[in-house]
């Protein structure tokens, strides 16, 4: 092995939150003469590591210089093309800006299938740099699990997550899930970035226990099945661990609330919480949006119907420690995972017995804020079933109140539709797409959000409703990109300061030139170095400047 020399360059700050640190090496031997008819890409274009682009799951790149209201019209913008992958994508892709590849230096998209595989391609021109199978001997991708929610396979659901300077050069992490005739396994891999090899001893196999009496316990421990579970929310990486969150298939019972935790460098499991475990359900969905996280190591989820104790003990918190249905605070002091503060609604009991619940929806960590009297509020934001924003102070979130929401804020009957979706923020702004609803902006002023929408879509969209994905110029020149779940898909761009002002989609040009495949349920638009790509049933559709 020849000696390789990190060194490690300036972080890129995406908004309020780190987001990725660049490496490049330096070695011994001599590097191959730059083909000057394929120049290396500009080091300058903002990595895209995680889901939504930050931790905090704001959804914004700042970095964007080549998009702009001015050219995202379909004279000027349109489909560059569609790279074509094995089986649905459901993740979001992923991209690092000029990584060395046997020898050469590419822009790299990252693709997962449920198919099981991983894909590292030319984010340029759709070349496959390497591909790899999560699948061991004999393993197939798992059935669909009796629900009709991930079809017909499942294999990797949940989008991945990059850290540039674990390894040697670079490590992504995927949760795959797969059969064979023993049974269901899920497993997380830590493959190198440019080869796809298994690192630090990978796979490690997820199994985990808790103590309780809930669903699938045994002698007071509740044990993680494989077969009931998909990862389906992002990866999160938060200070070298990585943080797997846990849902059922559809509402099929036994299942309970998992949160388990990984060491990034070992693959070592480093703490594992269970949200009901003297209960059931409860299981983290929130539309395939990662847990967010704030700069403080504080986790944001927000949990699905499930049992929720409503007898508290003197801390305000519940005696049996079940959570269904709230908007859980997770701390990660000393490596653990426990919930250190959480709002639930008055009608609980309600919402979880109708599956009106809270956990369709993701949530988004706010930058610190002023109010009127110059007070600093650490907020965050989600909404679910019910269709109301809900607005939390992190530093108290309200805990339950039987006749009351103790809450720092309630948007109640501004979004038409339930949320299965997750919000954007940009610019002191939230922007939210609701199931059948149109995407409505709703502006921050003084810590408080409106409490009606400053502008709104003519366009309305249909189930799954709309997850914004935001590019900007720092505060300029934003626009606010989201697909339409339909047949063939339809990626629109909005002008962020005015969401009535379409600036493009991908329906306008004539003889549907611009028409890239059928829509898929999970997919969010991923926005870098002047393209973006969206996910669909059989590849990624690649949109960018046409002259």
């Amino acid at each position: 092995m020849r000696s390789v020399l990190k060194v490690l360059l300036p972080c890129i700050l995406i908004g309020f939150f780190f987001v990725g640190c660049h490496s490049s090496s330096s070695s011994t031997q001599s590097s191959p003469p730059p083909d000057p008819s394929n120049p290396p890409p500009s080091s300058g274009s903002a990595d895209v590591v995680t889901y939504h682009n930050d931790n905090a799951r704001t959804g914004q790149n700042l970095s964007e210089m080549t998009l702009t209201p001015a050219n995202v019209n379909s004279t000027n913008f349109g489909k560059l093309a569609v790279f074509s992958v094995d089986g649905k994508v459901d993740g979001e892709p992923l991209y690092l800006s000029a990584l060395s590849v046997a020898g050469a230096t590419h822009n790299v998209l990252f693709v997962v299938t449920e198919h099981d595989s991983v894909y590292a391609m030319d984010a340029d021109n759709g070349t496959v740099l390497w591909k790899v199978s999560m699948l061991q001997s004999g393993e197939t991708t798992s059935d669909a699990r009796s629900c009709s929610q991930v079809v017909p396979e499942i294999g990797i659901t949940a989008t991945p997550v990059i850290n540039r300077s674990a390894g040697p050069h670079g490590t992504i992490y995927v949760v795959a899930m797969s059969k064979d005739g023993s049974g269901y396994h899920q497993r997380l891999h830590a493959l190198d970035v440019t080869t796809g090899a298994e690192q630090f001893g990978g796979p490690t196999t997820i199994q985990a226990s808790f103590t309780g009496t809930g669903d699938n316990s045994t002698a007071g421990k509740v044990v993680f099945d494989p077969g009931q579970y998909e990862e389906r929310s992002g990866l999160l990486l938060m200070n070298g661990v990585i943080y797997t969150t846990w849902t059922s298939h559809c509402d099929n019972r036994p299942y309970t609330g998992w949160v388990i935790s990984y060491d990034a460098t070992t693959l070592a499991q480093k703490s594992v919480l269970n949200l009901t475990p003297n209960g059931n359900e409860g299981a983290i969905w929130m539309a395939g949006a990662g847990p967010a996280a704030d700069n403080s190591g504080n986790i944001f989820v927000l949990d699905g119907n499930g049992t929720f104790d409503g007898t508290l003990d003197t801390n305000g918190f519940p005696t049996q420690r079940d959570f269904g249905n709230g908007f859980l605070k997770l701390s990660t002091t000393g490596g653990q995972i426990e919930v250190a503060d959480y709002f639930e609604m008055s009608n609980q009991m309600q919402e979880n017995d109708t599956d009106i619940d809270l956990g369709s929806g993701g949530t988004v960590v706010l930058p610190d804020l002023n109010d009127a009297s110059g007070n600093v509020k650490h907020l965050a934001v989600g909404a679910g079933k019910d269709s109301n924003i809900y607005v939390v102070n992190r530093d108290d979130m309200g805990k339950y109140n039987p006749n009351a929401n103790n809450i720092y804020q309630e948007v109640p009957g501004q979004l038409s539709g339930s949320v299965f979706s997750m919000p954007a923020y940009f610019n002191d702004t939230i922007y939210y797409g609701s199931v059948g609803d149109n995407v409505r902006a709703f502006p921050i002023t003084n810590a408080k959000l409106a409490t009606t929408a400053k502008s709104k879509t003519a366009a309305t969209f249909g189930y799954p409703g709309a997850t914004p994905s935001i590019s900007a110029n720092q505060s300029s020149n934003g626009i606010v990109w989201v697909t339409e779940n339909v047949d063939p898909a339809i990626l629109h761009a909005y002008d962020a300061s005015d969401l009535s002002k379409e600036l493009y989609n991908s329906n306008q040009a004539a003889a549907g030139r611009d028409n890239f495949g059928a829509g898929n349920k999970f997919i969010t638009p991923m926005i870098a170095n002047g393209k973006v790509y969206v996910g669909t049933t059989n590849g990624v559709g690649v949109f960018g400047l046409l002259h």
